[in-house]
């Protein structure tokens, strides 16, 4: 039979072996859960904060349509020079409003070509001689 120094000796190399082991498992296992977790939130906080900013691109898009709309209505009977160089950027303004991808928010060039709007939109402003007065606030928003 073994001394009992031998057996105490050979009873804690297996309880140090089985702890780091469970000490591996369990931290393999909370890490696991913990990770599907973490993606679970960033999908849920991801899918809001790509409708909040979906929905503000989508109204100033919009805008930018209606405001086109109603100027080339205002001026379409007019014939001076000034009217005719005002209606071209309209039409300029809506073609990039028709060309702006809705159904892909992965287009790569979806920020340039907002920012290529909201210049256009500038532009007309100063050749309508009006204050830009897009205003994206929630107090605009729709209520029932």
């Amino acid at each position: 039979m073994a001394a009992p120094s031998q057996l105490f000796s050979a009873v804690v190399c297996i309880s140090t072996d089985a702890i780091s082991l469970a000490v591996g498992r369990f931290r393999g296992e909370g890490y696991q859960e913990g990770f599907t977790e973490g993606g679970h939130l960033g999908e849920t906080e991801g899918r809001r904060y790509g409708l909040v900013n979906g929905a503000k691109i989508g109204s100033e898009v919009s805008f930018y349509e209606g405001f086109a709309y109603t100027w080339k209505c205002l001026l379409q009977n007019n014939q001076d020079v000034k009217s005719s160089k005002r209606l071209k950027a309209l039409n300029s303004l809506l073609a990039m409003v028709h060309d702006f991808p809705y159904e892909n928010p992965t287009y790569d060039k979806l920020q340039e070509d907002l920012e290529k709007m909201r210049a256009k939109f500038k532009q007309i402003c100063s050749l309508l001689n009006v204050q830009p007065a897009f205003q994206n606030l929630k107090s605009a928003e729709m209520s029932f």
